[in-house]
C-alpha cells in the first residue's frame, strides 16, 4: 500500500547492483511512493548488475560514476538535475567494499593500498558527493541525505575488518557536514545501521550465515531485512522526518542495545553441553 510519502520529490540513489541490494528496494518504494530520481553505479556495475532493468521498471535514467572521482559525481549532479527538471529532494549513499575482505586479508594483516581504497570507497566518497552537492546548490531545503552504515563502526564484530573503520569514518562525515548542511539550507543528513543483510556484497563477509543467525537470535524483533530497511529509507527521505539530523539510527530489531537474549543464551548453553559431554 502506497501512501505518497514522496511525491513530487526528485533524488539521487547511488548503489543499486541487483534486486538482492538495498538500495534497489528503496528505489522501487521511492518509485511506488510517488518520486522520481536517478540511478548511479560503477560501469562494471552496470554491465554486470540489473541496474539497468531497475532502470527501466522506475523510469529512471542510469548515470555511471566512481563516485570516488569529483568530477563523475559533478556529471551525476548535473545530469540528474537536468534529467529531474530541478534540485534533488533526497540523495542515498548505499556504497562499501573492500578489497582485504575479498582477499581475505585479516585486520593485523592488512594491505594499506587496500585499505585506503576501502575508506575512499566507503567513506570518504561520501564526503565527495556531500561536497560536490554543496557546490552545486543541488539539493532543496529541506532535503534528506542517508548513507547506509552498521553496527560495527561502534562494537568489534569478528571478520568485518577495515570495514569497521570506513563506518565510523562515514557516520563522522554525516555529523559533520549534518551541522554545515542544516545551518545553512536546512537539510538533514543521517546515517542508517541495518542488521546484517545478505546483499551482494554482504555475502562477502567471511561467516555472514553465522552472523545473520547470531544477530536474529539477539535481536527482540529479529532481523530487519532489506524491503524493511526501504521502508525506513522512504520515510526518512519524507517530511515526516524534517526535523532528524547528524544521527545514526538504529534498524536492527533492537540489537544495538542488547546484551544477551534468551535465544541466544540457549543455543550458548546447548553448545556447552554437548562440549561438556564429549570430554
Amino acid at each position: 500500500m502506497a501512501y505518497n510519502l514522496l511525491k513530487g520529490k526528485k533524488g539521487i540513489i547511488f548503489g543499486a547492483l541487483d534486486n538482492k541490494s538495498i538500495a534497489w528496494h528503496i528505489a522501487e518504494l521511492a518509485r511506488e511512493e510517488g518520486a522520481t530520481f536517478t540511478l548511479s553505479n560503477t560501469l562494471s556495475a552496470q554491465r554486470f548488475g540489473q541496474i539497468d532493468e531497475l532502470a527501466e521498471k522506475c523510469d529512471s535514467l542510469v548515470i555511471p560514476a566512481d563516485a570516488t572521482s569529483i568530477k563523475d559525481l559533478n556529471e551525476v549532479f548535473s545530469k540528474s538535475m537536468e534529467f529531474l527538471g530541478g534540485k534533488v529532494d533526497f540523495v542515498l549513499h548505499s556504497i562499501g567494499m573492500s578489497l582485504n575482505v575479498r582477499k581475505k586479508r585479516v585486520y593485523n594483516d592488512v594491505d594499506y593500498d587496500y585499505y585506503r581504497k576501502t575508506l575512499d570507497i566507503s567513506a570518504v566518497s561520501f564526503h565527495k558527493m556531500l561536497q560536490v552537492a554543496n557546490k552545486l546548490d543541488a539539493i532543496n531545503e529541506w532535503g534528506s541525505i542517508i548513507a547506509l552504515s552498521y553496527i560495527a563502526a561502534q562494537r568489534t564484530l569478528y571478520a568485518y575488518n577495515d570495514m569497521a573503520d570506513a563506518k565510523s569514518l562515514l557516520e563522522s562525515i554525516a555529523r559533520s557536514f549534518g551541522y554545515i548542511y542544516g545551518r545553512d539550507k536546512k537539510i538533514r543528513i543521517n546515517t542508517i545501521s541495518q542488521s546484517p543483510t545478505l546483499t551482494t556484497a554482504g555475502s562477502g563477509v567471511k561467516a555472514m550465515g553465522g552472523l545473520m543467525d547470531f544477530t536474529d537470535r539477539m535481536s527482540p524483533l529479529g532481523n530487519a531485512d532489506a524491503a524493511e530497511c526501504a521502508n525506513f529509507c522512504i520515510s526518512m527521505f519524507s517530511d515526516l522526518s524534517r526535523k532528524i539530523t547528524m544521527q545514526n539510527l538504529y534498524h536492527d530489531g533492537g540489537f544495538s542495545s542488547m546484551g544477551m537474549s534468551q535465544k541466544a543464551m540457549s543455543m550458548y548453553n546447548k553448545s556447552f553441553n554437548s562440549e561438556s559431554q564429549e570430554g
